[in-house]
């Protein structure tokens, strides 16, 4: 439905350009089971990207000239393995890094120094606070993670991110509480800040509004409350061309935590590994991020997520 939607609207299927930026999806172990999440990530999950595949995935960032940007996502990516050697390697390489951040993790015993480490390697943090109220973090992600989630924010405030001239980059992501699209990014960001700001003191650079895709989790829950055909509905009717010319697959490629390559992590949850004429495409094939480029980018329905209203990717609002 999505490839006749844009054939409609005369416009190409998707292929990809250059890549420069390589999503990686270290596994979907998480501190957290929030209601609103396509990895159906959570304490019990045990898939966590091994050594040999993040090495493989650092030879290849450093053989990508293109490539600008490693996005570390999970599950909390904080908690694999992994993690801190990754950060380290790829910022050597000279690629900045972003990290997909819950908040709450950071409070953890075990990661009492992971503030200051991700400070000093000036990893940029992007921090997913679905609402600056109370009742509706936890309604989403479970009792008490807004008193936690304000308190982390707090600690990186303190730490000079979100702080003006510091250089450390503290983003905030947005994402609906129910079956709708996000409201205009600029506007929600201007309530957050004076919120945040005016209760608890947190500053912070930026927020992104991300649509809530109907795959994973959220998909059950939709399901469940018998709102799935209106959800994809909205999304479907939402449907806008001025979206398509930025949305993140053309520039982006996600890499799971067993190796292989997908257009994104959507993809990735959906089990739509990146192949052509029968070759699936992972960590020991690909040596370098140019060998994806002019890829046909395979899509379906939930593509629409990605195109309706203002549009929606893993840096926010498309129009």
């Amino acid at each position: 439905m999505f490839e006749n939607k844009l054939h409609e609207c005369a416009l190409p299927p998707l292929v990809r350009g250059p890549v420069r930026t390589l999503q990686v999806n270290v596994g979907r172990v998480c501190n957290q089971a929030c209601g609103h999440c396509h990895v159906d990530a959570g304490p019990m999950r045990t898939e966590h990207m091994a050594p040999e595949t993040a090495a493989a995935v650092v030879s290849i960032a450093k053989n990508s000239p293109d490539l600008e940007t490693v996005d570390i996502t999970g599950g909390a990516p904080e908690l694999n393995e992994n993690f801190l050697d990754l950060i380290v390697e790829i910022r050597a390489a000279g690629k900045g890094v972003i990290t997909r951040c819950n908040l709450t993790v950071l409070l953890l015993p075990k990661h009492e120094d992971l503030p200051e480490f991700l400070a000093m390697n000036q990893v940029e943090i992007a921090a997913s606070l679905p609402c600056y109220t109370e009742e509706n973090v936890d309604k989403q992600r479970g009792q008490g993670v807004f008193e936690k989630s304000i308190r982390a924010l707090r600690l990186l405030n303190s730490l000079g991110y979100g702080m003006p001239g510091s250089g450390l980059i503290l983003t905030l992501t947005y994402n609906p509480l129910g079956a709708f699209l996000p409201g205009r990014q600029d506007e929600l960001e201007e309530d957050y800040r004076k919120q945040l700001r005016a209760e608890f003191g947190v500053e912070f650079n930026r927020l992104l509004t991300v649509t809530n895709m109907p795959i994973g989790r959220f998909a059950e829950t939709l399901h469940r409350h018998g709102e799935y055909e209106q959800y994809m509905s909205v999304l479907i009717e939402g449907f806008n061309h001025e979206t398509v010319d930025g949305v993140m697959c053309r520039s982006l490629i996600s890499v799971g935590w067993n190796g292989s390559f997908y257009d994104c992590d959507f993809n990735q949850m959906l089990d739509m590994p990146l192949h052509q004429n029968g070759t699936h495409f992972d960590v020991n094939l690909v040596r370098s991020l140019s060998e994806l480029q002019g890829l046909p980018i395979l899509t379906d329905d939930h593509c629409f997520g990605c195109t309706a209203g203002a549009g929606s990717s893993c840096h926010g609002a498309l129009a």
